[in-house]
């Protein structure tokens, strides 16, 4: 029987959630393991060596080490091509550059103020931290732009790659999570039809469920 992986990191984090997503929809066996960065865990020599900057996830497959949360589901779609959702990463080169190219927009474009919204929203609170609301203002706008890319596209096809759900919607999830339940940021969604539609849809798939359980369990 095959070693399962070793995913490094908390279940809150949005990096580790995302590939946590992608695992169980490749159906791939995993181990979670905790790294405690309250305590430094993740400035430790045998992390570094896994993740050179210190942060999560860190991946372990057998002797492969592996960083940043997008690599690490490409890897475990491509090396499971077929286990579970076969086509999460697509099945012809067509396919997977339609799905690249929207992880790109999500990294670039849907990443960075959702991110700081995140943060703003959902974390400072949590960690006693003043928020900033110059920031919070610059960044909602920011992601509104990118939200009416995405409606016209969604217009279109049922997902943004296209009509089948993939990594490029996955990706998406994480962040999304935070902003409509914890940072009550919702109607940036639910205002846009078509992205409202979408995130209902992606977001009520049994993959995410189980992330979601394993979030709260370990609150």
């Amino acid at each position: 029987m095959a070693t399962p992986v070793k995913l490094y990191g908390p279940p809150m984090s949005t990096a580790v959630s995302r590939v946590l997503a992608c695992l169980i929809e490749k159906d791939v066996d995993f181990q979670l393991v905790s790294v405690n960065m309250s305590k430094g865990e993740h400035r430790k020599p045998e992390f570094l060596k896994m993740q050179p900057f210190g942060q999560v996830p860190a991946f372990q497959d057998d002797s492969i080490s592996l960083f940043e949360s997008r690599c690490i589901c490409r890897y475990i779609c491509e090396k499971h091509a077929d286990k579970g959702n076969k086509g999460l990463y697509g099945t012809n080169p067509l396919a997977k550059a339609s799905i690249d190219q929207w992880l790109e927009a999500e990294s670039q474009s849907f990443n960075p103020p959702s991110s700081i919204l995140v943060f703003q929203l959902a974390f400072a609170p949590r960690m006693k931290l003043k928020q900033d609301p110059v920031a919070i203002k610059q960044n909602e706008d920011k992601l509104a732009k990118v939200l009416q890319v995405y409606e016209k596209r969604l217009g279109e096809s049922r997902f943004l790659a296209g009509d089948e759900f993939s990594l490029a919607d996955l990706s998406h999830l994480p962040n999304t999570q935070y902003l409509v339940t914890a940072a009550n940021k919702a109607e940036l969604f639910t205002s846009n039809k078509n992205v409202g539609r979408w995130w209902a849809e992606i977001s009520s798939r049994d993959s995410w469920k189980k992330v979601v359980e394993m979030q709260k369990t370990a609150k």
